[in-house]
């Protein structure tokens, strides 16, 4: 038995309403009771928070942090392995998540009965669920186990409809279970959910995250206008949540806030890097959105200085992730910007199959014919050709460039059927939120040959019908004006 007294502990569960630090209040404001002792508030309340903002690292610390000072915190425990699960990311360590909650109990049962409340057992069980330590759910895939999971928290939801964090992360759960991407019949079901937290607290950092996730796409962007604004208020020590705000801008084509935003979380992440003794990040998720903000601006020489300093990054020793965002990166830069000549300024050793190969070699394919360097471009279709996957936006690619050159060669017809065909898969793809992880939107390329060939009216219809997807992209707004001009 704890240290603290029986009475004490129920009083604590009656009516605990801590008072944030300066820290938790950078965070956001929740109100989540518990058993823990009071020592242990603190750091458990700032885990939480951090769990909200998607800053999972920082969130295992703050709860290890509590259990040490509360070693019989059962929600401590909850906590840390609950940071080893990224729902909108699909990602999911269940060995690191097991090595926290063995340290709790060697088994389930034995972790419950250290669980003071029902509830507290409750939201354990959750977890016995989603890693897959039930009898209903051993064995099965994650995919299943997050709709068992689910499931489970809609129970407790109705269980408890006045807690707020059990509705927050059953709306997470809803937005974690669209495993084929976005689907919109998952994502608002979700934020009919959410919008519960959200009406009773407006400071609360996952009813405004979450929601925003619901909404992030140019149809329904407008929804979560309000949540973008106040998010980056809510949460202003989370790079994440500043980010964030970014994708309501983005599919709205608000291009100022988009780079404003991610100017803002580039500079709080590297503020904590910095504060944790680690390698600040110039090639990642941040900058990425920042230089594609500034190509949709016209600001070319500040996203080629973002990019420059990705490129030096990746001459030292880079990481999977910094390969693929540099890839993505000079595609956007060269193709955007049609400065063909670019593609020997940034060149780098991507290596076969890597993350960043297929958008480095379609980019050098582009380029290459753009610029009259068919050989050139043949290889580098070669090199995309071997790649071996499945993922749709490489074959997409791998179209777009034969296309162009069955129509370089004079075989009109069937290059344009090509390119149709390359048009009728991406129109197919959910929509995903961010920069578009195709370099050239397969819509704006229809475009621009149709306009080449002087069919403005066709040419008109397909960089309106990208711009239904990627509202106020610069190259599709370009060639929409040329297309209608005289």
């Amino acid at each position: 038995m704890k240290t603290f007294t029986k009475s004490f502990m129920i009083l604590l569960i009656a009516c605990i309403s801590l008072p944030l630090s300066a820290q938790d209040k950078l965070l956001g404001n929740i109100k989540f009771p518990n058993s823990g002792a009071p020592e242990a508030q603190k750091d458990f309340i700032q885990g939480v928070l951090f769990l909200h903002n998607f800053e999972y690292a920082d969130a295992a610390r703050s709860f290890k942090k509590a259990r040490e000072k509360d070693p019989e915190f059962a929600l401590a425990y909850y906590g840390e392995a609950k940071s080893h699960n990224h729902p909108i990311w699909m990602e999911q360590d269940r060995d690191a998540a097991m090595e926290v909650l063995n340290q709790l109990g060697a088994t389930p049962a034995e972790r419950k009965a250290k669980a003071d409340t029902e509830r507290e057992k409750d939201y354990l069980h959750s977890l016995e669920i989603l890693y897959g330590n039930t009898p209903e759910t051993n064995g099965l895939s994650k995919e299943k186990r997050d709709l068992a999971y689910m499931q489970y928290m809609a129970e407790l939801h109705e269980k408890y409809p006045e807690d707020d964090e059990i509705t927050s992360f059953y709306g997470l759960s809803i937005l974690g279970s669209a495993h084929e991407g976005r689907d919109f019949r998952i994502y608002m079901r979700a934020a009919a959910v959410l919008f519960n937290v959200w009406n009773d607290n407006q400071k609360h950092p996952g009813a405004a995250h979450y929601l925003i996730h619901s909404f992030d796409d140019p149809t329904h962007a407008p929804l979560g206008l309000p949540m973008a604004r106040a998010y980056s208020e809510i949460a202003p020590a989370a790079a994440h949540a500043q980010h964030m705000t970014s994708h309501i801008f983005l599919a709205m084509g608000m291009w100022d806030d988009v780079i404003n935003a991610n100017i803002v979380a580039r500079n709080v992440q590297t503020t904590r890097q910095k504060e944790l003794n680690e390698s600040t990040t110039v090639c990642g998720h941040y900058p990425w959105w920042l230089q594609y903000g500034y190509m949709q601006t016209g600001e070319i020489e500040k996203a080629g200085q973002v990019l420059n300093t990705c490129y030096e990054r990746i001459q030292e020793d880079p990481s999977s992730g910094e390969l693929w965002h540099f890839a993505i990166m000079r595609g956007h830069q060269i193709v955007d910007s049609e400065d063909w000549s670019a593609i020997d300024e940034w060149t780098a050793d991507i290596g076969s199959n890597s993350p960043g190969d297929r958008n480095y070699l379609f980019t050098k394919a582009y380029a290459s014919l753009m610029s009259g360097k068919a050989e050139q471009a043949r290889m580098a279709l070669s090199n995309l050709m071997e790649i071996d996957s499945d993922d749709p936006e490489l074959q997409i690619q791998r179209d777009q460039i034969k296309a162009l050159m069955l129509i370089e060669e004079g075989n009109t017809k069937e290059g344009l059927s090509l390119l149709e065909k390359a048009v009728e898969v991406e129109s197919k793809l959910p929509i995903a939120f961010g920069p578009p992880t195709i370099i050239k939107p397969s819509l704006e390329l229809y475009g621009d040959v149709l306009l080449d060939m002087g069919r403005k009216a066709e040419a008109a219809e397909a960089y309106n019908g990208q711009l239904q997807r990627t509202p106020e992209r610069r190259r599709s707004m370009m060639g929409h004006e040329k297309a209608v001009g005289s």
